[in-house]
């Protein structure tokens, strides 16, 4: 009995040995961030909606870090030092997929060492161009132009174009005050799409709102943005 209460109290001195020490690693302060671009351009996403995955190499971790890009496209993260994969996971975002050869997503291998920046580069299949965005008589117009990025065998119509009028910044299909939608069959000039809403009664009230425009694209799941511009009314 008495080995048996030496072997328990020792185990639990190592235990609260390696505890302590686990409990004592300063926590990760290296930032890792950027945006998704095409050709200098960034590419503007609904919030919380596209997700990107990074893993560390030599600690055979099963898991990945997740996080999502912010509505311009942005993203940032803290990691400690080290050597990194990123991967966006195939079929999530208004562009082309990367793959390997194997069919899986394709990555990009990173090193990190206190705060670095490292843009993604993307292929849309339609870019939002010259968006306008104006408030008057109790409604919102946009005006845009969509030019088709992606023209050979993995081109895609538009679905439908969408003008979008929130009460913050985030505003998307998940948050908004009012929406009006234009299908991909209806547009007859793709540089010249037109779209208008009326604002709605506000509570509690506010003299400004925000919107924005997107692309849906047949068959993806994400849609492209035009930057959030805030109007006041």
């Amino acid at each position: 009995m008495k080995s048996i209460s030496r072997y328990i109290i020792a185990s639990a001195i190592l235990f609260s040995f390696f505890s302590c020490k686990k409990d004592n690693y300063d926590p990760p302060s290296s930032t890792l961030s950027g945006k998704l671009m095409y050709k200098g351009e960034a590419i503007g996403v609904e919030f919380d909606r596209v997700p990107f995955e990074l893993f560390q190499y030599g600690f055979g971790k099963i898991g990945s870090i997740r996080g999502t890009f912010a509505p311009d496209g942005s993203y940032s993260t803290l990691l400690f030092d080290g050597e990194y994969k990123m991967i966006i996971p195939i079929g999530q975002g208004p562009f082309k997929s990367k793959t390997s050869g194997a069919g899986n997503p394709d990555s990009v291998s990173v090193s990190v060492s206190g705060s670095k920046t490292m843009d993604i580069e993307v292929e849309p299949y339609y870019m939002i161009r010259t968006p306008q965005l104006t408030v008057g008589s109790g409604k919102v117009s946009g005006t845009f132009k969509a030019e088709k990025i992606i023209t050979d065998a993995n081109a895609k119509d538009i679905e439908q174009a969408t003008l979008y009028i929130g009460k913050t910044q985030f505003v998307s299909g998940a948050d908004n005050i009012a929406v009006t939608n234009l299908a991909g069959s209806a547009i007859t000039n793709p540089n010249n799409i037109s779209l208008s809403a009326t604002i709605p009664s506000i509570s509690p009230t506010q003299n400004y709102v925000f919107a924005r425009l997107a692309i849906k694209i047949a068959g993806v799941e994400d849609q492209i943005f035009s930057p959030v511009v805030k109007l006041t009314f």
